[in-house]
């Protein structure tokens, strides 16, 4: 079966534009956040607004408060360890290799109650809400640990510009 085509190829921009994102292994803004270690591989910036994808090494009884975003969605793969997820009020483990999509206006958070760091990749969309990531960070320092208490606050004028809000963990 052959597919037809509108062109040859030298003529065609479809075949010779270039504006992919490529950011190779070990590459990208490494923080510590939340006690965890963050890469952010795409932002805002890198993407026209589309999303924003972090890299994300959680330690043991790690990981951010319960909060929730009204402009955006964020979704996170599990690529190694467990983690609890909060989906409104109810608690969901999740092993290595699940998938997570939080709708906008949903409670949720994530914490590692295992004995070792688990591995994942989240993303937000739209972009641009790394802006409370950095703000509320330190740069990750090469062989050294994020501090357990040392999370700079939240800048309450950034969770409002991006719509999300602080929630109890009850």
């Amino acid at each position: 079966m052959s597919i037809p085509t509108s062109g040859t190829g030298d003529q065609d921009p479809r075949y010779t534009k270039r504006n992919a994102l490529y950011v190779p292994k070990g590459a990208g803004e490494t923080i510590w956040a939340a006690g965890d270690i963050y890469t952010i591989k795409a932002d805002a910036a890198s993407t026209d607004g589309e999303l924003m994808l972090i890299e994300a090494t959680v330690p043991p009884g790690s990981g951010p408060a319960p909060h929730v975003h009204n402009e955006h969605v964020e979704a996170f793969y599990l690529i190694s360890g467990e983690l609890e997820f909060l989906n409104g009020d109810q608690a969901v483990a999740a092993e290595a290799g699940s998938f997570f999509y939080v709708p906008r206006g949903t409670r949720h958070r994530f914490i590692n109650r295992g004995l070792h760091a688990a591995r994942m990749v989240f993303f937000f969309l739209p972009g641009g809400i790394e802006e409370v990531f950095r703000a509320s960070s330190r740069p990750a320092r090469p062989g050294e640990h994020p501090p357990v208490d040392g999370d700079l606050p939240f800048d309450p004028e950034l969770l409002a510009r991006y719509n999300t809000e602080l929630l109890p963990d009850v």
